[in-house]
Order: C-alpha cells, then structure tokens, then sequence
C-alpha cells in the first residue's frame, strides 16, 4: 500500500473486474471507509486460495492492518467496526467411517 488516487488491483486486475460481486467490492473497501482514507492510498494486493467471499475477507483484514502500520491512531476505529479481526471458522476435518465431515454412508435397515 502507498499514498495515491485510491486505485486498487488485486492479482493484477482492478477491483471491480476481479471481484465482480457489488457486495464483495464494498467489503473490500470497508475499511477505507471505515477510516476516512478512500481515494488516499494505492493497494497492489496478491490473493489465492478459498472463493471469491473468503478472498475479500482476507482483502479487507490485509488493507486493515496495512492502515495500521501506516497510522497507528486509527487502530480504535478500525477495532471498533470488528476490521482487525480474524474470521475464526475452518473446515472441519473427515472423520474416520463417514464420506465427508458429517456426511454418513446411506443406512440400510434390511
């Protein structure tokens, strides 16, 4: 990130050709908003892995702490809106006799 117009590429593509979804976009720029900083900084973010929703997610939390580092004083603000934080879910893991986590083999009475 570094002081510009507010141009934001993600995996060498704009914004709103690579997160095609209007609600994913505003994700993205929450934190922007959040702090008064839209159209002051320039992000050049790399992203893989997860959909498209989990993506925008870890764009947010990455511009976030990226703020952070630049002005210390907007930690309060960015915590107030919950930026700063992790989402905690993950997939749960195969069990030993089931197909998937949860998903169980068809039962057979006869």
């Amino acid at each position: 990130m570094r002081p510009g117009s507010g141009k934001i590429r993600v995996n060498d593509c704009p914004i709103e050709e690579y997160f095609s979804l209007e609600t994913q976009r505003t994700e993205v720029l929450l934190p922007f908003v959040a702090t008064e900083t839209a159209g002051k900084y320039d992000a050049i973010i790399n992203v893989r892995g997860g959909g498209m929703s989990g993506q925008a997610g870890a764009v947010k939390l990455g511009i976030a702490r990226a703020l952070v580092d630049v002005h210390g004083d907007l930690r309060p603000i960015l915590r107030q809106h919950g930026l700063l934080t992790r989402d905690p879910r993950m997939v749960e893991r195969k069990k030993y006799g089931l197909r998937k986590a949860r998903k169980r083999f068809q039962f057979s009475k006869r």
